[in-house]
């Protein structure tokens, strides 16, 4: 009896039938192995994701936008308060930004452990989990093989690895539950794909039509009832969280509508009608979105397109496109870690469905779907391995090397005590906010008259946003003017303080 036989073993065996005992401990044995090799592979990128992340915030890689805001809001959380961030502006709070209280959810473990690495890991094996479903589904359908290769590209995926190199952000909760969500639909298990859905509507609130989706397939290949109900509540939810509820907490309204056009200039004075009658361009226009959408449909060799769960990818391209941000166009940052685990589920559902297919015929046509199915896997993988070195993970191996500059202002951070409150640069935000009051150096509404009882700038190595090493120093020149004096400095990080 196969692996894949006794796991489609029906669950109606009752302990009370003869000979069920023994069927059922078969059935539970089989179940473990099947669930080994999927686990092995959620292990080795945890391992990847979780190392590559600590060895970032190491050598003081990771920054206040964003990591640093997280932890602020995780921070309150864990105080029993709501999620305030002064990186964002004096006592702001962060439910009137992005709709994301799921976030509350690594309060307990910020208890244990008060430390920005505490998200950072959290999302490792967020983003790790999201290949269980896959490889199983892969496993059982389309054998061990298969399994490896789409969870590793996945993995590697370039997505993925964009959004781990950019420290937290609240959509990591977003990729596994999509993942085992789109998996059951691709298993035409509609309740359980509705179930996995309906918790997106807390990571973020553009995911509420992410929701509306599945419910719509769902609608049209399986329940139409389920699937129009949960079209319908995501909709809702969507449309409440961005203009009741982000609207209600901050008193200027949603703040992302002012991005609703993917010209900078027609945001601004470009009339309704003329945004509608240019949408279809800005879907395709300018360049970096037809680079997002080929790398989008380069990483399974273009087979996920022949899958209409691909589909399930437009609402977030959508909004991406037609917004004036062109941060959201590209591939670099974490937008597009929510289209992965989709455009994945598609490449194994056109898989699945072609092994099927062949099944009905001779063994002719088996053999041909299956060297088909090994040549599809075979271009997964080389595309995985081929644009591995344009995105960060390829960078592993560099960060074990020292680095002077870090082990200088490491001295320097050391100076401040606990609870104090500091003014620091972006890449030295993420080292203070678990034990001090942080606001940004040069941050967005900041200002230039500084209340912070410390000031810790980098004129050497800065970010390089907000401020460049021009920028730190002209700050300094600022603090200097309005009484701070410099307390140490080693190697252009400098610590100033309030007399």
């Amino acid at each position: 009896m196969s692996i894949s036989s006794v796991l489609e073993r029906p669950r109606e065996d009752s302990p009370a039938s003869p000979g069920s005992g023994s069927r059922t401990r078969a059935w539970a044995r089989a179940r473990a192995r099947g669930a080994a090799l999927p686990s092995a592979v959620v292990a080795v990128l945890f391992a990847v994701y979780a190392v590559f992340s600590v060895r970032r915030h190491a050598l003081m890689l990771t920054t206040g936008y964003d990591l640093g805001i997280f932890e602020q809001a995780v921070r309150s959380y864990a105080g029993g308060h709501w999620p305030v961030s002064s990186l964002k502006g004096p006592g702001y709070n962060l439910l009137g930004d992005h709709f994301s209280p799921i976030t509350a959810t690594l309060a307990p473990f910020y208890r244990i452990w008060p430390s920005p690495l505490t998200l950072l890991v959290a999302q490792a094996f967020l983003f790790a989990v999201a290949a269980y479903p896959l490889c199983r589904w892969a496993q059982r359908e389309l054998g061990k093989a298969a399994a490896v290769t789409v969870g590793l590209a996945y993995g590697a995926s370039w997505g993925i690895a964009s959004a781990v190199v950019f420290d937290f952000h609240e959509i990591a909760f977003a990729v596994p539950l999509l993942a085992f969500s789109v998996v059951a639909l691709g298993e035409r298990r509609w309740r359980a794909a509705v179930w996995w859905a309906l918790p997106l509507v807390l990571v973020k609130e553009d995911l509420g039509f992410t929701v509306a989706a599945i419910g719509l397939y769902v609608a049209w290949r399986g329940s139409r009832r389920l699937g129009l109900a949960a079209a319908a509540f995501g909709i809702a939810a969507s449309l409440v969280e961005m203009f009741v509820v982000l609207a209600s907490v901050n008193r200027s309204g949603y703040a992302y509508t002012q991005f609703l056009s993917s010209d900078p200039a027609a945001a601004e004075s470009g009339s309704t009608l003329e945004r509608i009658l240019t949408l279809p361009l800005q879907l395709v226009s300018p360049e970096p979105k037809v680079v997002t959408l080929l790398f989008l449909a380069a990483i399974t060799g273009f087979m996920a397109l022949r899958s209409p769960i691909a589909l399930l990818c437009l609402p977030t391209l959508g909004w991406r496109f037609v917004s004036s941000n062109t941060a959201y166009w590209g591939v670099i940052f974490h937008y597009s870690a929510v289209l992965m685990p989709i455009v994945f589920v598609a490449f194994v559902d056109v898989l699945v469905r072609r092994r099927r297919a062949a099944e009905a015929g001779d063994e002719g046509v088996r053999k041909a779907a299956l060297r088909s199915q090994r040549a599809s896997l075979g271009v997964t993988a080389a595309v995985a391995l081929i644009m591995l070195p344009l995105f960060p993970l390829w960078q592993l191996p560099s960060l074990w090397k020292d680095d002077p500059h870090v082990t200088a202002a490491r001295t320097v951070i050391g100076y401040i005590p606990d609870g104090a409150s500091v003014t620091a640069s972006n890449r030295f935000v993420p080292q203070l906010t678990s034990h001090c009051e942080v606001t940004g150096l040069g941050f967005p509404d900041m200002g230039s008259r500084y209340t912070a009882q410390w000031i810790l700038a980098d004129t050497k190595a800065p970010h390089g946003w907000p401020l460049t090493a021009a920028g730190e120093s002209e700050a300094l020149d600022q603090a200097w003017a309005q009484g701070y004096r410099t307390v140490v400095e080693r190697d252009g990080v400098v610590l100033l303080k309030r007399p």
